[in-house]
């Protein structure tokens, strides 16, 4: 592995010809924008599920197999640690999250539900995924996910994915190991973000939760941060004194002037 990225040679399941990492780092770059396909999984109890159960709020998408004795064991550990700060600087129903086997052969609901009791992940809001060869194939190349067979079973770009509410592809997040804010900040900007941001009195309040929600590195976890709020209202209030000063100065200037102007002129001398 080299700075979060293994070396790569090509997709398992359209493969071309080998790409470097820099290559498969623009195919997974290339995805962002995009809009993922309503692939139909299963659940750890077999049930099907489809990507589109997910709409209205962001999504987390995490691609793992389950045989994997490094990355993915660790990208699980440090994912889980990301969405449980996220989940405490957010509303607790903010965003889901799924990990999704890609090795469409072994990768089956039992094996999925295993994994996530092998790591210690029983939340309603992250749902352990496989699913059949082309329903993965597709999800994959959605979403820009590089891997390919060798050796020690697949070597694999380290990405995890940030959907949008709409299931857009929004932000790729590289590495095993990654920094919290990595994945929450991405998450802040969809959650509390709107395009209209004074439309409302709750744009408003998410608009203020985006800006004063700041990470704290030393606990590794997001507050809200009132100070930010009150520097910028007495920032504010700084502002319209000196408004109101130079406008009140201002109309005494112009004030002064139309008394002048309305004076009687002083009779001539002699």
């Amino acid at each position: 592995m080299t700075a979060g990225l293994l070396c790569f040679a090509a997709s398992a399941l359209a493969a071309d010809g080998p790409v470097t990492e820099e290559q498969a780092l623009a195919i997974s770059q290339a995805a962002i924008g995009r809009s993922i396909g309503d692939f139909q999984l299963r659940d750890t109890d077999g049930k099907p599920v489809r990507l589109s159960d997910f709409r209205g709020k962001p999504l987390v998408v995490s691609l793992v197999y389950t045989s994997c004795a490094y990355a993915c064991p660790v990208t699980t550990g440090t994912l889980a640690e990301a969405v449980g700060a996220a989940w405490d600087a957010l509303d607790a129903d903010s965003f889901s999250v799924i990990t999704v086997g890609f090795d469409a052969g072994a990768d089956t609901p039992e094996r999925m539900r295993a994994f996530a009791r092998k790591y210690a992940i029983n939340d309603d809001r992250w749902q352990f995924l496989s699913g059949d060869l082309p329903q993965v194939a597709g999800l994959t190349d959605d979403l820009g996910f590089v891997f390919f067979p060798s050796s020690k079973g697949f070597d694999h770009i380290d990405q995890t994915t940030v959907l949008d509410a709409e299931g857009r592809v929004y932000r790729q997040v590289y590495g095993a190991s990654f920094e919290t804010p990595k994945l929450v900040d991405p998450l802040k900007e969809l959650v509390f973000g709107t395009t209209s941001p004074f439309a409302s009195v709750e744009d408003l309040v998410k608009k203020v939760r985006l800006f004063c929600t700041i990470y704290d590195p030393a606990g590794d976890r997001y507050r809200f941060d009132y100070g930010i709020f009150v520097r910028l209202i007495v920032g504010a209030g700084i502002i319209l004194a000196m408004a109101w000063f130079v406008g009140r100065n201002w109309w005494r200037i112009l004030r002064d002037r139309g008394k002048r102007a309305r004076s009687p002129a002083s009779p001539p001398n002699g």
